[in-house]
């Protein structure tokens, strides 16, 4: 017999990867198989995930915000940065969405558009994890469609006042601020979108935990309700305007997923590779039937595939020249790959991989949630087709 080897071996992957980029694996999958591992399945049974005991953790080594500059912040390269996402995802989806929330939605966001006073007040909290942020975008009606968005900013002498809901926020009920995004109707369409910094301790601000969730249980999902918020002009984000600031953030985040969603795959296919050595059937082990395989091997090849595609959207970015629909691209493969690659784990483990001894059914379920958010397979279809073809049909 010849020596296994592991999915990412058999691809060469650790030759295309940077010393810098190995070690960054190295220490985020310590933290995931020390921190994470022992307690995610008890977290996912319970619904529960004691998320900010866990951001300091995360920011003790640098994971939150690392690929900004400045204000406490890692600053390492993107590429570097979705390799955590993917070790990060590996324990779980949920809390890769915390580091993702955190770092490319909420961090970003201030980061990229804020005043120096906004910058200063929170990103050195939000780097060590001593203050969470949440993103408010999403709405109840308005999910792929944010320029519909139906929460209003008015003025009110020198301040803005706050009133509307949002929906499915990772962070909310545990945030101490919450970057709103809402309609000033100072112009017509999407271009008085603006952004504003929120302290969740406004009067007027709630966010309920949203539960009965049948994926992304260890994860914080919450509402966010607006009733009468008042905030000071100070507290609108200077330099975003209209749409394309909450989009900049969520193409950010989008590459994230792009690296995360495969650290899941992997989980589940080391999993089934592991299995299938073990499990005696009709007297030998499953990993020595032609059926078992030849789903190894195409599973694989769509993992290393996805890799490759990640590595090289990564390098893109690290040189400024990653385009959004580049990222669609990224997002809509390796999510959907991903995905398939749990189901079909889950049939190698059989009836065992429904159980939560195993993580295959747990990254099967928390995948259907990362294949609805930051656009949907569908959406990200429409902006390659847009790509293609030069026609819109988003609203076609």
């Amino acid at each position: 017999m010849s020596p296994a080897q592991s999915p990412f071996e058999l691809f060469g992957i650790d030759a295309l990867l940077t010393e810098e980029e190995r070690d960054i694996r190295s220490a985020v999958k310590t933290v995931v198989d020390s921190q994470i591992r022992p307690h995610i399945a008890q977290w996912y049974e319970s619904g529960e995930l004691p998320a900010r005991e866990l951001a300091k953790e995360l920011g003790k080594v640098g994971l939150l915000g690392m690929h900004l500059e400045g204000y406490g912040c890692a600053g390492t390269s993107s590429t570097a940065y979705g390799i955590a996402c993917l070790e990060l995802e590996a324990g779980d989806s949920g809390v890769r969405s915390l580091v993702s929330v955190q770092g490319s939605l909420a961090m970003f966001a201030i980061h990229h558009f804020g005043s120096d006073e906004q910058k200063d007040a929170w990103l050195p909290r939000m780097a060590t994890g001593e203050a969470i942020g949440c993103f408010g975008l999403t709405e109840p009606d308005f999910g792929s469609n944010p320029a519909g968005m139906r929460t209003r900013a008015r003025r009110d002498g020198d301040d803005w006042v706050l009133d509307g809901t949002k929906m499915w926020i990772t962070n909310g009920s545990i945030a101490d601020v919450a970057v709103v995004w809402a309609n000033t109707d100072e112009e017509e369409g999407s271009r008085g979108i603006r952004g504003f910094v929120v302290p969740t301790s406004t009067p007027g601000f709630s966010a309920p935990k949203i539960t009965g969730k049948m994926s992304l249980r260890a994860s914080v999902t919450s509402e966010l309700v607006l009733d009468g918020v008042r905030l000071p002009a100070s507290a609108m984000l200077p330099t975003a305007r209209g749409l394309g600031g909450p989009l900049s953030c969520l193409t950010e985040a989008r590459f994230g997923i792009i690296f995360g969603a495969l650290g899941a795959a992997r989980d589940c296919l080391e999993t089934a590779i592991s299995y299938a050595g073990a499990r005696q059937v009709f007297d030998r082990p499953i990993a020595g039937f032609q059926l078992t395989q030849a789903k190894l091997a195409d599973m694989s090849l769509e993992l290393g595939k996805g890799m490759l595609l990640a590595l090289h959207l990564g390098r893109a970015k690290d040189e400024g020249r990653l385009q959004p629909e580049q990222v669609s691209l990224g997002k809509l493969n390796n999510v959907r790959e991903s995905i398939a690659i749990a189901r079909e784990c889950r049939t190698i483990l059989g009836a065992n991989g429904i159980s939560g001894e195993y993580p295959v059914m747990r990254h099967a379920a928390n995948l259907e949630s990362v294949l609805t958010y930051e656009g949907t397979s569908e959406v990200h279809q429409l902006v390659i087709g847009q790509a293609l073809t030069g026609v819109s049909a988003f609203r076609g």
